[in-house]
């Protein structure tokens, strides 16, 4: 346990208080590109979104289904880059002092910039967790608990393929949330079973309390309805993702048609999981 409270342990605080799930939304960090990037930040905070997972663009996203790893793609040929990526975290908090931002990714663009200068600047930014799908918890000393040391909570991944035994290890040293993954598989491609996701909860809900948010397969409000009614977080990202390459225009920049969709997508889930409970 942390012995800090960041923005997440607030926000959540406050969803607990509302009687309702948070709404979490994915975007890759510099998709299209920076500037339309930093826009996209502000448009679904504004829309609605409670917490936002920023990823952070790597060539090798393994976890990731067709529509992230082309958001990564996009990324990287504008140049995106680590520190770009925390300099959009920065502009975004002259804005918005409020939605806290996850960065979520993999491990080596943080380990080639550094591990401590990477959390310095994280902190400084703004940044208020890291999801780090490719460091399991026998690798705590490299990030999880230096970033503990810096105010900067460390999530951790959850899936149906993590049994009782393994469970504690997962949840130690894990802060501001555990990010269950609905389907075993990648991001974005198979709609989860609701059932099956809510009974799987409740073990781990016995052995911890921290919020839980649910994700990977969530696409409609209909379905983060559903969730929100046994979650206290869903994750929504290839359903806002898809939404860049369908409205950009020939130079691979944003139209009003991408701000738009985004405001209605974000708008209606959080409608949704107002609604929920």
């Amino acid at each position: 346990m942390t012995n800090f409270t960041t923005r997440l342990d607030a926000k959540f605080e406050q969803c607990k208080a509302e009687g309702r799930s948070a709404l979490n939304c994915f975007v890759a960090a510099g998709d299209p590109n920076y500037d339309d990037s930093l826009k996209i930040l502000i448009t679904i905070a504004d829309a609605g979104a409670d917490i936002i997972e920023f990823g952070m663009p790597f060539s090798d996203p393994a976890a990731e289904g067709p529509t992230i790893q082309l958001a990564h793609q996009r990324a990287l040929a504008s140049n995106q880059t680590l520190a770009k990526t925390l300099q959009l975290v920065r502009e975004f908090r002259k804005v918005n002092q409020d939605v806290p931002i996850v960065l979520m990714g993999y491990y080596n663009p943080i380990y080639k910039m550094g591990c401590g200068d990477f959390l310095a600047q994280a902190r400084e930014a703004g940044v208020d967790g890291l999801i780090i799908v490719d460091l399991p918890p026998e690798a705590d000393d490299e990030l999880c608990l230096p970033a503990i040391e810096n105010g900067i909570n460390f999530i951790r991944l959850a899936t149906p393929t993590t049994d009782a035994k393994r469970l504690p290890k997962v949840l130690q040293n894990t802060s501001g949330f555990l990010y269950y993954v609905s389907i075993n598989g990648i991001t974005g491609t198979v709609t989860p079973d609701f059932l099956v996701v809510e009974k799987a909860l409740i073990p781990i809900k016995a052995a911890t309390d921290l919020p839980i948010a649910v994700g990977f397969g969530v696409k409609t409000p209909e379905q983060a309805a559903i969730i929100a009614k046994f979650a206290d977080g869903v994750v929504v990202g290839s359903a806002l993702v898809n939404i860049i390459p369908s409205t950009i225009d020939e130079n691979g920049k944003a139209t009003d048609e991408t701000f738009e969709q985004l405001t209605k997508l974000t708008t209606a889930l959080k409608q949704a999981i107002i609604e929920a409970r």
